[in-house]
């Protein structure tokens, strides 16, 4: 097949934006390419218009325009006309749910919408109130496409409930990762009493709930240090342009002094990183999957995860890691200094994490429960 994916963001040296979402998608496009499928990547809100291949892939970078009026219509409309353009042998094109990138396009391919995680999806968890604009784009884009797909089952349900479509569309796919490049062959070494956490500084990440959980832990445990790797950013709900400035104001002296924090680090350092944890803690408010949950899963790593919905899809609660609610700080407490005192414990939920998501989440196995949707959304 030749398929094509609309994306804002990619882990690429010439590609100004990369997270969680561009992650997934390289990690899926690469093995698609391993078997022999073509693929082209459209990235919108570049700096400039450029085409390359790659890796056998081949990239349009669609450079952001200014107008003086209607500028979420036209750049829209300037996207939908450059992919008809060159959608030569495309035979499908995917596109994610944020911002509702597809509003106003007519594409002339099938679309299938991805929910990587909507601004109508995470202001209904986080209960915030979200622009009638945004609330508009994305109706008006998801509307556009013939099926759609989600990372886990909460995140799917909940989509196509809060946009009214109809379930028979929607395909329950996990995220996949290239587990040959997740090896950790010494689990046993690593910084005791570490507290690692990873991920954007903001709030629906929980990051406040584990300042509240570390300012407890350092009480029971004073060698234990909490080290933050992810960019700052800013709060919605104070107007601050940090959130990191926020947290200091909520950590007592004593874990001050235990907290570091590495900003945003190259992502081909932030393996070295999983692995000095003695534990991986994530008290995320809203996710869709949690692509740093898996990762550290598959390193090996004992970690302590939200329970929040999403989450049932990758742990089984003292099974392969631990889940609590964000906001009972006593039971991560509890969870974290029970790992701290029991190595083999640490193992054993370690070595049952890797196995967990060489079950799951292996991309040379979710990627053919892709072609095979791929292929049937052609067909209709």
């Amino acid at each position: 097949m030749h398929i094509a994916y609309l994306t804002p963001e990619y882990p690429h040296e010439k590609i100004s934006n990369g997270g969680g979402m561009g992650t997934s998608i390289k990690n899926l496009v690469e093995t698609l390419v391993k078997l022999g499928h073509e693929i082209t990547v459209f990235v919108y809100g570049q700096a400039v218009d450029a085409v390359f291949v790659d890796h056998k892939i081949t990239f349009h970078l669609i450079a952001q325009k200014k107008y003086q009026l209607g500028g979420f219509y036209f750049y829209r409309k300037h996207i939908e006309k450059y992919i008809n353009t060159n959608k030569g042998n495309i035979e499908l094109l995917e596109a994610p749910d944020w911002t509702g990138i597809t509003a106003f396009m007519k594409l002339q391919l099938p679309l299938i919408i991805r929910f990587h995680g909507s601004d109508t999806y995470f202001c209904h968890i986080e209960k915030r109130e979200q622009k009638l604009k945004n609330k508009w784009f994305e109706k008006l884009g998801v509307r556009k496409a013939k099926a759609f797909i989600a990372p886990t089952n909460f995140a799917g349900e909940k989509s196509m409930e809060l946009f009214n479509l109809p379930k028979d569309k929607l395909k329950i796919i996990h995220y996949g990762l290239e587990l040959e490049k997740f090896n950790n062959t010494h689990p046993s070494e690593y910084e005791k009493y570490r507290v690692l956490n990873i991920g954007t500084l903001i709030r629906k990440k929980g990051v406040f709930q584990l300042i509240e959980t570390f300012n407890k832990l350092v009480k029971i445990e004073p060698e234990s240090t909490l080290v933050f790797i992810g960019a700052d950013s800013g709060d919605v709900q104070t107007g601050s342009t940090s959130t990191w400035e926020l947290m200091k104001e909520k950590m007592t002296t004593n874990a001050a002094a235990r907290i570091s924090y590495l900003g945003k680090i190259p992502y081909n350092e932030v393996q070295g990183q999983i692995k000095k944890a003695h534990v991986c803690v994530f008290p995320s408010l809203a996710e869709t999957l949690g692509m740093v949950t898996i990762e550290s899963m598959a390193l090996k790593k004992a970690v302590v995860n939200t329970d929040i919905g999403w989450a049932q899809d990758l742990i089984d609660h003292g099974v392969n890691g631990f889940m609590h609610h964000p906001d009972d700080s006593d039971a991560y407490v509890h969870t974290i200094k029970t790992l701290f005192d029991d190595q083999e414990l640490v193992q054993r939920i370690g070595e049952a994490g890797r196995v967990k998501t060489e079950e799951q989440f292996d991309i040379n196995k979710t990627v053919h429960q892709n072609i095979a949707y791929y292929k049937s959304i052609c067909s209709l």
